[in-house]
C-alpha cells in the first residue's frame, strides 16, 4: 500500500523536475570516490548522508521556487545483488539499505513537500549489469525474480513509486514491471541508447517499449529516455508514433559523447547547459505528455536551470 496519497507522474499532467547526475557529481564536483560507482553505501554514515542531502537539496530548492513537483530518487541504482556483493553488502544489509533510503528521503523532503509541490519518493533500481553494455541478458523470468527482492524493500520502506533507470535490453524492464506488477508498486521504465537511437543491445526504443507494454498489460506507469545527449534520440522521437503518447520523461546526459567515450573519460564533460535547455523545449513540443525533466550524467544545478528557463513558464520562476 502507498503511505499516502501524494500525486504521481502521469496521474497528473504537472511538472516534475528530478535532480541530475547524481553520481558524477559526487565523484568530480565533491570528490568523494565511488567504488563501483555506487551511492548508496554513503547512507551508512553521518558524513555521507551530508553529501547527499548537500547534492540534493538545491534541486528540491528549485523545484519549489518554480513551483512545480520533484521526483525524489533513493540513492539505490546500484543497490541490487550483482553490485551489493562486490561492495560486501549481504541480501538483509541490501534489503536495511533500501528502507534507510527512503527513510531519508521521506525526511530530506518534508520542507519542500506540499499539495502545490509534491515530492513522491521514487525508488531507483539499476540493471543488473553494466548500463552502457550488454553483458549477461537475462529471460524475463530471471529479471523478474532478480529485482522483485529489491522492489519490495522499497515498498516496504514506504516509496511512493520506483523507476527502472537505465536498460539497455528489453528482457530486463520486462521483468521489472512484471515484478512490480506482483506487488501493485507504481513503476516507470527508462531506457538508455546510443548514439544513433537504439539500445545498446540493438533493439529499437519503440519496440522495446511496445514489448514492456504488451507483456505487462501496460503496468508502467510511462517510459523515459536517460543517460544519452537528446542529439542520440531526438530523431526517433521526431519520427512519433503510438509510443510517443507513454513517453513522459528524459533525463539527458550533458555531454554528446558516446557511452564509449563517457566510459573512458577523466574529466567531466559538462556540455553547454544552455544548449540543453532548448533541445528539452524542442522535446516538449514533440512529446505530448513530456512532464518529467532531469539530468543524468554531467548535468547539475546549471542544467536544470537552463531546462526550468526554457520550459517552464516565466510566472512561475
Amino acid at each position: 500500500m502507498r503511505p499516502d496519497t501524494t500525486p504521481l507522474p502521469a496521474q497528473t499532467e504537472a511538472v516534475f523536475l528530478t535532480d541530475g547526475g547524481l553520481e558524477t557529481s559526487l565523484i568530480f564536483e565533491q570528490g568523494i570516490e565511488l567504488p563501483q560507482f555506487a551511492a548508496f553505501p554513503l547512507l551508512a554514515s553521518p558524513e555521507g548522508r551530508e553529501s547527499l542531502r548537500t547534492y540534493f537539496e538545491p534541486f528540491l530548492a528549485l523545484a519549489h521556487q518554480h513551483q512545480v513537483g520533484f521526483l525524489l530518487d533513493t540513492p539505490t541504482w546500484r543497490a541490487n545483488p550483482e553490485w551489493g556483493t562486490k561492495l560486501g553488502f549481504s541480501p538483509s544489509a541490501l534489503d536495511d539499505i533500501q528502507h534507510r533510503a527512503v527513510a531519508w528521503a521521506r525526511e530530506l523532503r518534508r520542507p519542500f513537500h506540499s499539495p502545490d509541490t509534491p515530492v513522491p519518493i521514487n525508488g531507483a533500481v539499476g540493471p543488473r549489469g553494466d548500463g552502457y553494455r550488454v553483458e549477461q541478458r537475462m529471460t524475463v523470468e530471471e529479471a523478474r525474480q532478480y529485482h522483485l527482492p529489491q522492489l519490495k524493500a522499497l515498498q516496504e520502506g514506504g516509496a511512493d513509486m520506483a523507476t527502472a533507470v537505465t536498460m539497455n535490453y528489453p528482457e530486463e524492464a520486462i521483468g521489472i514491471a512484471l515484478a512490480a506488477r506482483d506487488i501493485r508498486m507504481p513503476v516507470a521504465i527508462s531506457f538508455t541508447v546510443e548514439t544513433e537511437g537504439q539500445l545498446a543491445s540493438g533493439d529499437e526504443l519503440p519496440a522495446a517499449i511496445a514489448a514492456v507494454e504488451a507483456a505487462s498489460g501496460g503496468w508502467p506507469l510511462y517510459y523515459m529516455i536517460n543517460c544519452a545527449h537528446p542529439t542520440h534520440f531526438m530523431k526517433v522521437v521526431q519520427a512519433g508514433g503510438e509510443w510517443t503518447k507513454r513517453l513522459r520523461g528524459i533525463r539527458a546526459n550533458a555531454s554528446a559523447l558516446s557511452h564509449a567515450e563517457l566510459d573512458a573519460a577523466e574529466e567531466l564533460d559538462a556540455g553547454d547547459p544552455q544548449a540543453l535547455g532548448q533541445d528539452y523545449r524542442e522535446l516538449r513540443s514533440i512529446l505530448p505528455h513530456f512532464s518529467v525533466m532531469g539530468g543524468c550524467c554531467g548535468t547539475g544545478q546549471r542544467h536544470l536551470r537552463a531546462i526550468c528557463e526554457a520550459c517552464l513558464p516565466a510566472r512561475t520562476a
